[in-house]
């Protein structure tokens, strides 16, 4: 079951891209969803670092 503080949402996704995560979040020892969401966790600090690196002085 979902945590009260998590927001719940369908994601329509490849077979094949499937097949991917689950294996990589099994190399991981994480959820699917946990794997997704440590994805988007890591590609949002990148976003944020370059965002900053990237605003003139």
């Amino acid at each position: 079951m979902a945590s009260p503080n998590k927001k719940a949402f369908l994601l329509r996704i490849n077979p094949e891209l499937w097949k991917e995560l689950e294996a990589w979040s099994q190399d991981e020892l994480r959820s699917v969803n946990g794997q997704i969401e440590f994805i988007l966790r890591q590609e949002l600090k990148k976003r944020k670092r370059n965002r900053e690196t990237d605003e003139p002085n």
